[in-house]
């Protein structure tokens, strides 16, 4: 936490901007959020009753809960459950307790005697009483048995008492059985928070550094193109939140003024997030690196520029002249018939004299073939010494009686 406020304090932010905690001020009114929001406030005013919102982990239906209790801060009795009870029993009386009852007996029938009556004192004030249960997909039979007999309190056509049911998608899993019909008919609004989209996602970074006292440009085009590429796919609140804290956790660590792709990339390392920021930091590796070799050749070619003189004329060497005065007294011969001189091959010397230059050819061609057999003959002498060898060893080891014996011996083997 001490880093935490160490970091709002060097990026000149005056609250966290990411923390995961149901904070209505850092509530994000768009998207699905703004409109569950806004259906469920409608529901609530009309005394509809039962609401139910389903949603990952994470999505935000606690921190929606908590602004729907912000838009009624006078007129609404809020009794905040934080997972369901055991049964329906504990329901009851946990409920007549929260409503300041005490009740003279624990059966079902005086509790929600009681309880009536309280709701029915609730609504002639002009007020309302909201029960918020978090956790609804682990509720019992038992205890959805209950929310439909507590959803039946009525008094002529107005809900006595509003119930908003928040959890996960198992609890869509389970209102859909066939059994559950009943209930599902008696559910006023049904909603579904679904993950944000990469839009939605940039959007809501944005607010919450904003609220939080900063500005989007804390924030690198290449980290915000991170960002985009790790929510390709969508993303929740609490998984945006946690990425974002980290983000801006490594840049204070490194003591860098913005966060950019690799802060974000090293805060996927260690929140163990499968993205493709990996993919990302080697473009920018491999851009940066030709654009280094680049800036490398122009600055080579800056440093090797020289005025535009006219070249020194050459220095002739002798041993130039003398190969080009061989080459003309070359020409001079085969003009007069000469026979010109052949070089060497292989040490041996080739008799040109009064030859065309066909059989010149023809001659070569002929030594060179001579010396490309010598390796196999080689070989084959060998190989007939080893079998030689192989032969009088085996003879040897074995005491044949002369060679015919040996070889009888060695083919009979």
């Amino acid at each position: 936490k001490k880093l935490m406020h160490m970091y709002a304090q060097h990026f000149n932010l005056n609250l966290l901007p990411f923390e995961n905690v149901p904070d209505p001020l850092f509530f994000y009114d768009q998207g699905d959020h703004a409109r569950i929001r806004k259906q469920i406030s409608g529901s609530l005013q009309s005394g509809r009753g039962l609401i139910v919102v389903t949603g990952p982990i994470g999505s935000g239906k606690t921190t929606l809960s908590q602004m729907i209790k912000s838009d009624f801060p006078e007129d609404i009795k809020v009794i905040w459950m934080a997972e369901p009870p055991a049964n329906s029993s504990d329901l009851y009386l946990f409920l007549a307790q929260e409503l300041g009852l005490q009740p003279t007996s624990s059966e079902k029938t005086f509790v929600m005697r009681d309880i009536r009556n309280a709701l029915l004192k609730i609504n002639s004030e002009g007020k309302k009483c909201l029960v918020i249960m978090d956790e609804s997909h682990l509720m019992s039979e038992d205890v959805v048995n209950g929310i439909r007999l507590l959803n039946n309190l009525e008094e002529g056509s107005t809900k006595l008492i509003q119930l908003l049911l928040l959890g996960q998608e198992e609890l869509m899993e389970m209102i859909n059985k066939p059994e559950m019909a009943p209930f599902k008919q008696r559910i006023a609004a049904l909603e579904t928070l679904g993950k944000m989209n990469v839009d939605r996602v940039l959007k809501y970074i944005t607010h919450r550094i904003q609220v939080a006292g900063g500005a989007p440009n804390m924030i690198s085009d290449t980290g915000w193109e991170a960002l985009s590429i790790a929510f390709s796919s969508g993303g929740t609140p609490r998984t945006i939140n946690s990425l974002c804290d980290r983000s801006f956790n490594v840049a204070y660590e490194r003591d860098k003024p913005i966060i950019d792709a690799q802060d974000v990339y090293e805060a996927t390392q260690r929140m163990g997030l499968v993205t493709d920021v990996f993919h990302y930091i080697i473009l920018l590796n491999n851009r940066e690196r030709k654009k280094q070799e680049s800036l490398q050749v122009a600055q080579q070619v800056t440093d090797s520029a020289v005025p535009e003189t006219a070249p020194p004329p050459p220095l002739v060497k002798e041993k130039s002249v003398s190969s080009i005065t061989k080459k003309i007294e070359q020409k001079n011969r085969v003009a007069n018939n000469q026979t010109p001189e052949i070089p060497e091959i292989s040490g041996a010397k080739i008799d040109v004299s009064e030859k065309s230059y066909d059989d010149i050819a023809k001659t070569i061609k002929a030594k060179y073939e001579q010396k490309g057999l010598m390796v196999p003959a080689t070989l084959l002498v060998l190989l007939m010494i080893a079998f030689m060898l192989s032969v009088w060893f085996f003879c040897h080891r074995t005491d044949s009686e002369g060679f015919l014996g040996c070889l009888m011996d060695l083919l009979s083997f």
